[in-house]
C-alpha cells in the first residue's frame, strides 16, 4: 500500500483503491475512505457551519409547539421541564462528539449501537434513526402546507401545497455535501428567527390574541396547571422533539474538517437554542394564555400570521431539507460504504444518491398527508423516535467506553448513575409519550374541525 501523505487530514482507517489516488487525495476518513479531487468533498464543514446546521436542526418545528406545551403544563413546570430536557440532551450531544473521536469509523447512531448490541441493535437503531428523520421531514412538509395556505388565503388545494413542498425538498436535499447545505442553513436559521421574534413582539404589543373573544382582555396564563397524564407526557415529548439533535450530530460531525472543534460548535448551538426557546415560549404563552396556537406562528392576528409564515417559509423548508438530506445520506453510505463509488462521480454514485432522495421524499409526502395534525405528529415523533435516539443509546455508548475504568473515581460513579437514569427515564418517556401521542391522534381524528387525510381543506384554520 502506498504510504499515507503527511498533510492529509486523518480520521481513522484509510485506503487507496488506486495508486494515483494518493496524489489527488484531500482527506483520509474512517467512513468515506480516500476523498480525492475527482469527487465530492465530504470533509469540508467548518465549526461555525456545523453549529449553524445544528441550530437549524433544532430551531425549527420544535420551537413552534413550545408555547402550547407551556399552556398544558403551566409556565413554571413548563420552563423547568424544558431546561431539564435541554441539560440531558446537551449531555447526549456531547457524548456523540467524544464517542466519534474514540471510534472514528462510526458514521451514524447505528454504527455506535452495533458496538454495544451487535447487528440486531444496529438494525433497530438504524431503522429508528431513519423513521425519525423521515417523520421530522414529513412534519415539515405539513408545516409548509400550513404556511402556503396562510400566505395565499387557501389559494389552492392543501394536497397541492404538500406536493409543492415535496418537490422543493427533493431539489434542495439532492445537494450532496453538508458544507453546501450549511449555506442554506444560514438562510433558514435567520428567516425562522426573524419570523419567531416578529410574532413574539406583535403578540406582546397587541390588545389580545387573535383567537380570544373581543372586549377587554386579561391573559389567562397559569403558573401551574393540572393536566392529565396523557396531556402532560405529550407536552414533554414536544420538548424532547425540540432538542432532539443528538442522533443527527453523528453524520454532521463526520463531515467536519476538524472534529476536535465539535464542542465549540455544540456550546454555541445549545446556548442560542435554549435562550430562543425560553424567551419565545415564555413571552408568547404569557400574552396568549390558553389562546396560544400551535404552531406558534398562528397566535397573532391574520396579517402578522401571514407575514410571519411568509418569512418563516424558507426556514421550515430548509429544516425538512436537512432531515431529508441526512436520511438520504444514511441510506447512500450504507449502500456504497467501502466502495469506490462512494466518493467518485460515477453513474452508480449518482443513481444511488438520487434514488435515495426520491424514495424518501415520496414516503415523507405520504406521511404528511396521512397524519395532517401538527401537535399530534410532533408528539409522536418526540416520544417514540426522538427519545429512543437521544437517551438510551447515548448512555449506552458512554458505559461502553467507560465501564472498564478500574480507577472508578467519584466522577465515574456519578456518571454511571446518570447513565442508568438516562436509560430508565428515556424508556419511561418513550412508552408514556407514545401512548399519549396515539391517544391524541385518535381524539383529533374524531374532531370535525381537523382536516382529513389527503384533504383539500384549509389546514391553516386549525392552528
Amino acid at each position: 500500500m502506498t504510504e499515507k501523505r503527511e498533510d492529509l487530514q486523518d480520521l481513522g482507517k484509510y485506503s487507496y483503491p488506486n495508486e494515483g489516488d494518493v496524489e489527488r487525495a484531500i482527506a483520509e476518513d474512517g467512513v468515506f475512505g480516500t476523498i480525492t479531487e475527482d469527487g465530492p468533498n465530504y470533509r469540508n464543514l467548518g465549526w461555525i457551519g456545523t453549529s449553524v446546521i445544528m441550530m437549524k436542526i433544532q430551531i425549527g418545528l420544535g420551537v413552534l409547539s413550545i408555547p402550547s406545551a407551556f399552556d398544558t403544563l403551566g409556565l413554571i413546570p413548563g420552563v423547568i421541564c424544558l431546561l431539564c430536557i435541554a441539560f440531558s440532551t446537551t449531555w447526549s450531544s456531547y457524548i456523540v462528539g467524544v464517542f466519534k473521536l474514540n471510534h472514528r469509523e462510526v458514521y451514524g447512531i447505528d454504527d455506535a449501537t452495533s458496538l454495544i448490541l451487535g447487528p440486531v441493535g444496529r438494525e433497530i437503531l438504524g431503522a429508528g434513526f431513519m423513521l425519525y428523520l423521515v417523520f421530522a421531514a414529513a412534519s415539515g412538509m405539513l408545516s409548509i402546507s400550513i404556511a402556503l395556505n396562510t400566505v395565499s388565503t387557501h389559494g389552492a388545494c392543501t394536497a397541492v401545497f404538500v406536493g409543492t413542498a415535496a418537490i422543493c425538498i427533493l431539489l434542495l436535499a439532492s445537494i450532496r455535501t453538508l458544507d453546501r447545505i450549511s449555506i442554506l442553513a444560514w438562510l433558514g436559521l435567520v428567516t425562522l428567527l426573524c419570523s419567531l421574534f416578529t410574532v413574539t413582539i406583535a403578540i406582546a404589543i397587541q390588545d389580545h390574541p387573535d383567537s380570544a373573544p373581543p372586549g377587554p382582555w386579561v391573559s389567562d396564563y397559569k403558573l401551574f396547571n393540572n393536566p392529565t397524564f396523557t396531556d402532560a407526557i405529550s407536552a414533554v415529548s414536544q420538548f424532547v422533539f425540540a432538542y432532539a439533535g443528538p442522533p443527527f450530530f453523528f453524520p454532521v460531525i463526520s463531515e467536519m474538517r476538524k472534529p476536535q472543534d465539535y464542542p465549540k460548535a455544540l456550546a454555541l448551538c445549545q446556548t442560542i437554542v435554549t435562550i430562543t426557546y425560553v424567551v419565545i415560549g415564555i413571552v408568547v404563552y404569557y400574552y396568549c394564555g390558553s389562546y396560544v396556537a400551535s404552531p406558534a406562528l398562528g397566535s397573532a392576528g391574520k396579517l402578522i400570521k401571514q407575514i410571519s409564515y411568509g418569512v418563516a417559509l424558507p426556514g421550515i423548508l430548509i429544516a425538512s431539507t436537512i432531515s431529508t438530506h441526512l436520511a438520504s445520506k444514511y441510506v447512500f453510505v450504507r449502500i456504497l460504504r467501502n466502495s469506490d463509488h462512494l466518493v467518485a462521480n460515477t453513474f452508480v454514485h449518482w443513481g444511488t444518491w438520487l434514488a435515495s432522495v426520491v424514495t424518501l421524499v415520496i414516503i415523507e409526502y405520504c406521511i404528511s398527508s396521512g397524519i395532517p395534525i401538527f401537535d399530534s405528529l410532533v408528539s409522536l415523533i418526540g416520544s417514540l423516535l426522538a427519545t429512543l435516539q437521544c437517551y438510551q443509546p447515548m448512555a449506552g455508548i458512554w458505559l461502553y467506553d467507560n465501564w472498564s475504568n478500574r480507577q472508578r473515581p467519584l466522577v465515574w460513579v456519578i456518571l454511571v448513575c446518570w447513565s442508568f437514569l438516562m436509560i430508565i427515564g428515556g424508556t419511561f418517556l418513550m412508552i408514556g409519550g407514545t401512548y399519549g401521542a396515539i391517544a391524541g391522534i385518535i381524539d383529533s381524528f374524531k374532531s370535525s374541525e381537523r382536516p382529513g387525510i389527503w384533504s383539500c381543506a384549509d389546514n391553516s384554520n386549525s392552528v
